[in-house]
């Protein structure tokens, strides 16, 4: 297997370093980089090695760290003594059980206050809020973005004395800034590195792992770390080797991203081309095609989330299984619907069948019937009962509102009403049974949220409920709402202010086919069990990963 240029360059050997690592390293470069966060952890690895002596071989006519120790005390005495710096209090000696690994020949470890010093900002900070899209100075404080915005405001600038490292309190993050700027609001912490290599200084400090707090403070964590000190010449190599390898990790990473996005084309295509099959036959051969790149297509989770998505679009277009000329047809169904119809009251709709069938995108199978949700399901809806009475609140009626929507079955909600509210207000009570639906919110711009009521709910006024005329009906309209996502979807009316609604007209009228029951069951038993195959397809791709993870977590112990 060739290497690539990074497994080349860091597998060089190293004046100190075992020959047969480095060999294992190369061998395995390419688990790493396709593990799970696999650049990730290479960065971790180049520098781990970088602050260990293993990156390059140390030359022996450098100036040794201690020397350059020595220096430095001189230094920060000399800017004590012209009042730029104050005096710190001492440090403990470094005990040797607070030593991980040894450094090579001339290098030392040295508690990191020693060889720094802060800049002291005053009063020059600037709120997040107060921070301009343009201006004529950076602004840099402790978020990702390496500069956060500008200003105007020169009088918060802060002239640095040469590059300094920015630590963040809160955040961790740590950034290299070698030109003045104003700091952003606290947290903000300016490290200037004496007589070092600023980027080594920078490097290290990237490299050191500290503990989440959360929003709490850090920096006391980040100046209890011990800092390998290597000669000042073999710092100015290793930031040269730590920087094209860096490098050579962003172009690695545009290439995966790029692999990414074709791939995700890919199976875009593909999927499209099998959803749109329009006969068993054409479904077949389109699904050969797919099966002969099996393994390449299903790599990722994302994969498998569009082949269920499909199976749901071909299960409600009766593309998934056979039809069976001995089921009674679904006019049969309707029929008996309609006899039940009269204790909901709702008309019947005369539309004119054939008129249905030819509306529709697809054809339907032989004995299906093309119907509406208002042919076979009452409608219901919701409401909000007085925040200020707190009696209607106090109940154990589950009150479902968009929040809840996250389930495929209803069984509670986050909130709860009383018997009061049901029957002092207009809001109704929906059956066990019923289907539930989200038809206003902004989730409607990517999303059709759709669950069934396994006890009597309420629901809000963003919602409604589709309860069926015969419970028989409940997984394959559940199904149905569903597998045509797309097509609801593309019902959703915008507000000029961005909110999404899907207009009672719209759903209610929308047409899809009704197979026969026997059919139905059929359709919710081979979903069921495409479904437990997505299940296990997942599990054995996470089961997979977490391998190669753990492999690529291994390689580097073995290596560093």
């Amino acid at each position: 297997m060739r290497q690539s240029k990074v497994a080349q360059n860091i597998a060089a050997p190293a004046a100190n370093v075992p020959v047969q690592k480095e060999t294992v390293f190369g061998a395995a470069f390419d688990l790493l980089v396709q593990s799970q966060q696999g650049i990730a952890k290479l960065r971790e690895l180049i520098l781990s090695l970088a602050f260990r002596g293993r990156l390059l071989p140390q030359e022996p006519g450098d100036e040794s760290a201690l020397v350059l120790l020595s220096r430095v005390r001189a230094e920060k005495e000399s800017l004590i003594d012209a009042g730029v710096i104050s005096r710190e209090k001492s440090l403990e000696p470094i005990a040797d059980e607070e030593i991980a690994y040894s450094l090579p020949a001339g290098w030392i470890w040295v508690r990191l206050p020693q060889i720094y010093f802060p800049l002291s900002l005053g009063k020059k900070t600037l709120l997040s809020s107060a921070i301009k899209d343009k201006g004529s100075i950076p602004v840099v404080d402790q978020g990702q973005r390496h500069v956060a915005g500008y200003t105007d405001e020169v009088e918060l600038m802060l002239n640095i004395p040469g590059p300094v490292v920015i630590f963040g309190d809160h955040t961790t993050q740590v950034k290299y800034i070698d030109f003045d700027f104003a700091p952003g609001a606290e947290g903000v912490k300016v490290l200037r590195p004496v007589l070092q290599n600023e980027k080594y200084f920078f490097w290290q400090l990237k490299a050191f792992r500290l503990e989440s707090r959360g929003y709490a403070r850090h920096f006391k964590a980040l100046n209890s770390k011990l800092f390998a000190l290597a000669p000042l010449a073999e710092q100015a190599r290793i930031v040269d080797r730590i920087e094209e390898l860096m490098r050579i990790c962003d172009a690695l990473e545009a290439r995966g991203q790029l692999q990414d996005e074709q791939h995700e084309r890919l199976v875009a295509t593909l999927f499209d081309t099998l959803a749109s099959s329009e006969s068993a036959e054409a479904l077949s051969e389109n699904w050969r095609r797919i099966a002969t790149h099996f393994d390449l297509l299903f790599d990722r989770p994302e994969s498998i989330d569009v082949l269920e998505r499909v199976i749901l679009q071909l299960a409600v277009r009766g593309l998934l299984v056979a039809q069976d000329a001995t089921d009674a047809p679904a006019r049969d169904l309707l029929q008996e619907i309609q006899s039940r119809r009269g204790k909901f009251g709702t008309a019947v709709s005369n539309h004119d069948q054939a008129t249905r069938r030819e509306d529709l995108p697809f054809k339907l199978p032989n004995g299906w019937e093309a119907v509406s949700l208002l042919d076979v399901c009452a409608v219901g809806g919701g409401a909000t009962p007085s925040k200020g009475n707190p009696r209607f609140w106090d109940g154990s009626i589950p009150w479902v509102s968009p929040k809840d929507m996250k389930v495929d079955v209803i069984n509670d909600s986050q909130d709860h009403v009383s018997s009061k509210a049901i029957n002092e207000t207009r809001l109704p009570l929906i059956s066990a049974n019923s289907l539930l639906v989200v038809v206003r919110g902004m989730i409607l711009a990517h999303s059709f949220p759709v669950a069934v009521a396994a006890r009597e709910v309420t629901i809000n006024q963003d919602m409604k409920s589709f309860t069926p005329y015969l419970v028989e009906l409940l997984e394959f309209l559940s199904l149905a709402l569903k597998g045509f996502k797309p097509e609801i979807l593309s019902l959703v009316a915008r507000s000029t202010h961005g909110t999404c609604k899907l207009e009672s007209g719209r759903l209610f009228s929308f047409m899809f086919g009704l197979p026969p029951l026997a059919e139905q069951r059929r359709i919710v038993a081979r979903v069921d069990e495409l479904r437990r195959l997505c299940v296990a397809l997942r599990e054995r791709l996470s089961e997979s990963r977490g391998m190669q993870s753990r492999l690529a977590d291994g390689l580097i112990g073995a290596v560093s």
